[in-house]
């Protein structure tokens, strides 16, 4: 073989390197996947803007916590107290949102149009009911959504306010979910800091102490069991709204139009 033949089948070999290296550096930005889920593996996928829950529970596996005794926040809601619901509770209409805290399509849809469905709820529009998953901890390996989770449930516990504003928090403060920075407990503290009023030595010593563990698993099995496999999901009186288009989350005014086509 002439030593040309050999340089243009390494010159060749190159480019395809180039172009491999060039396409896995663009879908790596691309924010629009489907997180698919094994037993075994997860991997990333480009798709239309949901996370998608594959392969049932994440559970709670090693975290010793998990393991411990079942305790319910107070001012939880719904079968087995694995509902949070915010708003007015004679409001006429209900709102359903399923999400994940290290969902990044979640994340799109609160710090965009997250406001809006607050300010609806508390004029009275509609109730939101919150329906927690950690269905990514499992697909990509952590355990961030759950200990954010269990947080979430010591929030809650001090007050339905207190959750909101911590939710709202973890969502402005989201990592990329390939990260598992929510996992460390020292680190959702701080977060919980820049809510007011919020870290009392109750608020501290649960979630040291993993005490909402088991009912962050019991809320993410109560998910599983429901008709949605992808966050976020958003519900009004039980018309799917599609709050995601071209994986981008709809503008407020646009939620705001949709609320009003369902509720007359």
């Amino acid at each position: 073989m002439s030593n040309s033949r050999k340089t243009d089948q390494k010159s060749s070999a190159a480019d395809r390197m180039r172009v491999a290296r060039a396409q896995a550096e663009r879908s790596d930005r691309i924010r629009r996947r489907v997180v698919v889920g094994a037993a075994s593996a997860a991997v990333l996928a480009l798709a239309a803007g949901v996370a998608f829950a594959v392969g049932g529970s994440s559970g709670s596996g090693s975290d010793a916590a998990a393991n411990g005794p079942l305790v319910v926040p107070a001012n939880a809601t719904g079968d087995g107290g694995t509902v949070i619901t915010y708003g007015k509770a004679d409001a006429a209409h209900t709102l359903q949102v399923y999400e994940d805290f290290r969902c990044p399509f979640c994340e799109q849809l609160e710090t965009t149009t997250g406001k809006t469905i607050q300010q609806l709820a508390d004029a009275g529009s509609y109730k939101v009911e919150y329906h927690l998953a950690t269905f990514l901890d499992k697909n990509l390996g952590g355990r961030g959504s759950r200990t954010a989770l269990a947080a979430a449930g010591a929030a809650l516990n001090e007050g339905v306010d207190k959750f909101k504003q911590f939710h709202d928090v973890l969502y402005a403060n989201q990592p990329d979910e390939r990260s598992d920075a929510f996992g460390d407990v020292n680190h959702i503290l701080d977060l919980a800091g820049q809510v007011p009023g919020l870290k009392t030595d109750s608020f501290v010593k649960a979630v040291r102490e993993g005490t909402y563990a088991p009912w962050a698993a019991k809320v993410n099995e109560e998910f599983d069991k429901s008709d949605v496999t992808g966050t976020p999901t958003v519900k009004l009186d039980g018309k799917k709204l599609d709050v995601l288009t071209n994986g981008k989350a709809v503008s407020p005014e646009q939620f705001t139009a949709m609320v009003k086509q369902v509720t007359g």
